[in-house]
Parts: structure tokens; C-alpha cells; sequence
């Protein structure tokens, strides 16, 4: 029996050690030569179906600290966005990188990169330094690879130098039937989610963790408003969920009435149109920043009677100028990307003289993926899971959030052969409810899998 057959027939531990390793597996990935394939073309005409391939990888060996996970499911990450497009460097200068450090990191450096930074799966091989997984765990996959023996980790899993995305700033990532993942990067996968259900969970819904709720982001405390940019986006979604689990007000921003109807279904207590800002006509010019945060503020304080404890940043240079004003005197401001441009401008005057704060926050280090995930297991939280496509699809999936026609996250399904699998406490899923699991699947976007 091959392993994949074994990992799908649900095989116990020991078939699963012995069903041999195949020699190369399916895999979602960028190819050395397409480097310069969109040289002299504008960011937004990059499409990035051009540069997405789905076909056979080498199987690597494994790292004495490493795990080999068959992926049942994975999802769809702006940062796959990045990487397909080439910009704004190409990930195949990551690799070469860290290839520089030897030993095992050489082996990232191939002629293909398979990207991905999210997936659920079972572990097939386990290197021998692992001690607390075992071959047949069912888990999911932080996407912070971190190195273990830096000190300040100890402190904090992201504060090291070394600290990498995984799938992005390394090779096997998730998007594939097999990845390669350090054993600090796994996560218990929630029992009663399925496959496709549990792979949306550990970059989103780790990193909004880390922003709203860790003491190391803004603290949110009961009855802080929270002003969340792209409410109904694959972060935004576990964002205004946390803000409601943890007793906040959330006030999403988005960018249509249909984005408006997922962003009340997760819990914001406000939703505004951001055609009501005016953020396309600020352009950043200072004055028309000013103007827009002001139209911004009005309608929060109409809204819910306050300004904005905390502003919940991803959106970046075209929304960050009115992030900083409109977050109230001594708010926080804190951010995990920009995927509207890096380069941000505010008026300084209205974060120094009004005591405000801007914090920086990247993934989750584990201990904040595990309570992360915990609070699915107790309910409180719920996948964002909309859009569902074959492995096979890739590039149509990527599209589709290169775009920003998608709701929530989009998943893809890996080995899994269709959706609903993996579920291993049904009763606990039944509590729950499935149509309470699935607040997304109606907004279901592209010639996609059906969820459900």
C-alpha cells in the first residue's frame, strides 16, 4: 500500500511507518526560470495564474527536528499572492538565503518553491529529534518557523532573528499532498473541524489572536471598540469574531454591501462602506487624510459612541495615515502587513501629542496558535471558511484573493478527496451546530468546490 493510499484509508500508526515514502508528491509551486516572467509589468496586471504550477516535487529528507505531514488541506495566503507575483522580491532570493546558513537549510534552496503557509494534516514521519508527535497525529501547522536554540525565543517564539515564514521564506510549504514543518510549529487540530475547516485556522486566525487578545499585541479588554479594515477578509473575519468572544465592539470597514452582510454574520456590531471615507480620493495627500479620518470618526462615534480603542491594521499604506488619526487619544494602532504598499505616511502630531501607539505583530508564536485554537474546540470561535477549491485550481484560488473577490478564507483541498473529512468528535461538532461552523459558506465565490 502506497502512503498516500494508507494516509487515506485512515491507516493506524504503525501501517502508516511502514507504506513507503514516495519519491516525489504534487505540489503547488513557483518555478526558478518565471522569475522575471512579469518584467516591465504593472503590479496590478500580474496575474498570477501564469506563475502557479501544480506538478511532481522531489520528496526532501527530513531535518532530525522535522515532521513529514501529509496535507489534507491547506489555504489560500495574500503572502501566496506576493510570492506568485515575483514582488516586492522574488522568494526564491529567501531561499538562496537561508540556504547560506548550511546543513539542513541548504536543502531550500531547489530550482521550484512549494508555497503554502497554512495546512491541516496527519504526520506520516517524525525526525529523531522529535519527542511530543507521533506518526498518525492529526494536526495543523503554524506558518511562524522559529529556531529553537535562539535565546530571545525563549522570551517569545517571534522575536528571533531567524524566524522565517514558513511556505514563504521556505521551501514545502502547504499548499501540496506532503509538507516539511519543524515539530515547534505544530498545533493539536481541533477534533470536530474538518480538514478544510481546520487549515484556515493557524495563519489568520493565530496572527489576529496575537494582535487583539496576546499581551504582546493591543490587549483588548472588555468594551474596547475595535475598528477592523477588511472585516470580512480571510483576518478580519477572526478578528471581529475575537472581538465579540472577548466582549469588544466591533466596527468593520468593507468594501461592499455583500462584505457588509459576512462581516454582521461574524459578529461586527457596525459596518462601514469604505466608499463613505473617501480613502481613493486621499491619495496620500495629507490634508485629504485628515478629511477622511474625520468622516471616519463621525461615523464610528454615530455608530457605537466612541472612537476606536484599537485599529486593527493590515490594509497598509492607503488606509494607515487614517488609522493613525482616527484611533482614540492613548489607542493602539497595531498592524501585521500591508498589503496595499509598505511605504506609510501619518500626520506624526496625532500620534505623539495624543499619546498613541503603534504596535508591530507578525503570526503567533505557538503557545498563543495553541489557545488560539482552543477556543475553536470551546466554540467561541468558528472557521471562515467560504470558498473551497481543488488543489488542481490553485492559481484560480490565488486569483481570486489577488483580486479581493473573496470572502473570508479560501481553502484548498490537498489529499483530502472532498470536504467534510476529518472530523473526529462529532459530538462535539453537533453542540456546536453546523450551520453555526459555517457562518461563510453562502458567500461561496469561483468555480469552487462546494462546502458542506
Amino acid at each position: 500500500m502506497s502512503l498516500t493510499d494508507a494516509v487515506l484509508s485512515g491507516a493506524a500508526p504503525d501501517e502508516l511507518a511502514r507504506a513507503p515514502l514516495p519519491d516525489s508528491f504534487t505540489a503547488a509551486h513557483l518555478r526558478v526560470e518565471d522569475e522575471n516572467i512579469f518584467a516591465g509589468t504593472e503590479s496590478a496586471d500580474k496575474d498570477v495564474r501564469r506563475s502557479l504550477h501544480v506538478g511532481q516535487v522531489p520528496t526532501p529528507e527530513l531535518a532530525p527536528d522535522e515532521v513529514l505531514v501529509a496535507v489534507m488541506a491547506s489555504s489560500v495566503n495574500y503572502n501566496t499572492v506576493w510570492s506568485a507575483k515575483f514582488e516586492p522580491l522574488s522568494t526564491f532570493r529567501f531561499l538562496r538565503s537561508y540556504a547560506r546558513h548550511g546543513g539542513w537549510a541548504a536543502r531550500h534552496d531547489q530550482p521550484f518553491h512549494v508555497l503554502g503557509s497554512d495546512g491541516s494534516g496527519v504526520v506520516v514521519r517524525v525526525g529523531t529529534g522529535v519527542r511530543h508527535w507521533r506518526i498518525g497525529d492529526h494536526v495543523l501547522i503554524n506558518a511562524a518557523r522559529v529556531d529553537d536554540q535562539e535565546p530571545a525565543n525563549q522570551a517569545d517564539g517571534m522575536l528571533g532573528e531567524h524566524q522565517l515564514a514558513w511556505g514563504y521564506e521556505t521551501n514545502y510549504g502547504g499548499l501540496a499532498h506532503y509538507a516539511v514543518a519543524r515539530a515547534s510549529q505544530l498545533i493539536p487540530k481541533p477534533p470536530h473541524l474538518t480538514w478544510e475547516e481546520a487549515a484556515t485556522v493557524p495563519a489568520c486566525a493565530g496572527t489576529a489572536y496575537r494582535m487583539l487578545v496576546s499581551d504582546r499585541g493591543a490587549r483588548m479588554k472588555q468594551g474596547d471598540v475595535v475598528l477592523i479594515w477588511g472585516a470580512s477578509g480571510g483576518l478580519g473575519a477572526y478578528a471581529a469574531q475575537l472581538v465579540r468572544n472577548g466582549g469588544g465592539i466591533a466596527v468593520g470597514v468593507v468594501s461592499s454591501e455583500e462584505k457588509a452582510e459576512a462581516a454582521r454574520k461574524l459578529g461586527c456590531d457596525a459596518v462601514v462602506n469604505r466608499r463613505e471615507i473617501g480613502i481613493e480620493d486621499a491619495g496620500g495627500d495629507p490634508e485629504l487624510t485628515l478629511k477622511a479620518g474625520k468622516r471616519l470618526g463621525r461615523l464610528v462615534r454615530d455608530a457605537v459612541g466612541a472612537d476606536p480603542d484599537i485599529v486593527f491594521e493590515h490594509v497598509g499604506q492607503s488606509t494607515f495615515g487614517i488609522s493613525v488619526f482616527v484611533v482614540k487619544r492613548g489607542g493602539t494602532v497595531v498592524t501585521c502587513g500591508s498589503s496595499t504598499g509598505y511605504h506609510h505616511t501619518f500626520d506624526n502630531r496625532y500620534l505623539w501629542m495624543r499619546l498613541k501607539r503603534v504596535v508591530g505583530s507578525h503570526v503567533a508564536n505557538l503557545q498563543e496558535q495553541v489557545e488560539c485554537a482552543r477556543l475553536f474546540t470551546l466554540g467561541g470561535i468558528v472557521p471562515a471558511l467560504s470558498s473551497l477549491f481543488p488543489l488542481a485550481e490553485v492559481g484560480e484560488a490565488t486569483r481570486l484573493v489577488q483580486l479581493n473577490r473573496h470572502i473570508g478564507k479560501v481553502g484548498v483541498l490537498c489529499l483530502a478527496p472532498a470536504p467534510g473529512l476529518g472530523v473526529t468528535a462529532p459530538d462535539l461538532r453537533a453542540r456546536i451546530g453546523e450551520d453555526a461552523l459555517n457562518p461563510l459558506r453562502q458567500f461561496a465565490t469561483g468555480p469552487a468546490t462546494a462546502v458542506g
